[in-house]
């Protein structure tokens, strides 16, 4: 990326008033991450299985394009965070608990964590998908009348519809992939090859695989061939 240089002119008065500003809150501006405004590098999922093994790797981002074989049914496509930090929650008696927050009931808010086969011209992974699935639980609970809070909810025809789709791909390689203890790469972007408009709700923040449930897959999560798939639904835990 070729580096910018931006000239303030100090003749205005929105100039002084904003360096003013700035020499204020040093603390501010230093929030800043260069790494996650970067445009990320182009690759295939050859490249990023190099990059992970490289021992100077360090935290990145990439864009891939590839086609989704399968939507795992292996495991829950959705958890429930807290409402309030997303933290995954913890199901307590009778309420949702959230360690980080403190709170003995909160109220609980659907995420997707939903594993998907792709595969490009050489090789093929499963990633994880994370993001708002709240409208999704909901919807489903709602267009089917149902109130107990653990009944399974089958994984939606809207993510059952996406096999088969070339997309675009934002991954995440984060600190844990590097240092070994999850292969689990995260998806911050979907974009379908043919138009650029966001297939998936998922959004664009900066999410990360709850390290519990990272803990439960091991490194099962990124690997080169595919494996037999069992069908079996995700339940509601109760939200508090």
């Amino acid at each position: 990326m070729t580096a910018s240089r931006v000239f303030l002119d100090n003749d205005i008065q929105e100039t002084r008033q904003y360096l003013s500003w700035l020499n204020s809150n040093f603390d501010v501006a230093n929030r800043v991450n260069a790494t996650v405004v970067t445009k990320p590098e182009t690759v295939t999922l050859g490249d990023l299985f190099s990059y992970m093994q490289n021992p100077s790797a360090k935290v990145a981002w990439f864009e891939f394009t590839a086609t989704i074989d399968d939507v795992v049914h292996s495991a829950s496509w959705y958890y429930i965070v807290c409402g309030v930090c997303h933290t995954k929650a913890i199901k307590g008696p009778t309420t949702l608990m959230c360690k980080k927050c403190g709170k003995n009931e909160i109220l609980g808010v659907a995420q997707y964590h939903t594993k998907i086969s792709v595969y490009d011209h050489k090789d093929q992974a499963v990633f994880v998908v994370l993001g708002d699935a709240a409208e999704l639980v909901e919807s489903y609970y709602e267009a089917n009348e149902i109130e107990e809070e653990d009944h399974i909810v089958p994984v939606p025809q809207d993510l059952k519809g996406t096999i088969g789709q070339t997309c675009k791909f934002v991954i995440k390689v984060s600190a844990y992939n590097l240092t070994g203890k999850s292969q689990s790469l995260t998806v911050t972007k979907v974009l379908r090859v043919e138009a650029p408009a966001p297939e998936m709700n998922i959004g664009d923040q900066d999410e990360e695989e709850p390290e519990n449930e990272r803990e439960d897959q091991g490194n099962e999560s990124v690997k080169r061939g595919a494996e037999g798939i069992e069908l079996e639904g995700a339940k509601r835990p109760k939200c508090g």
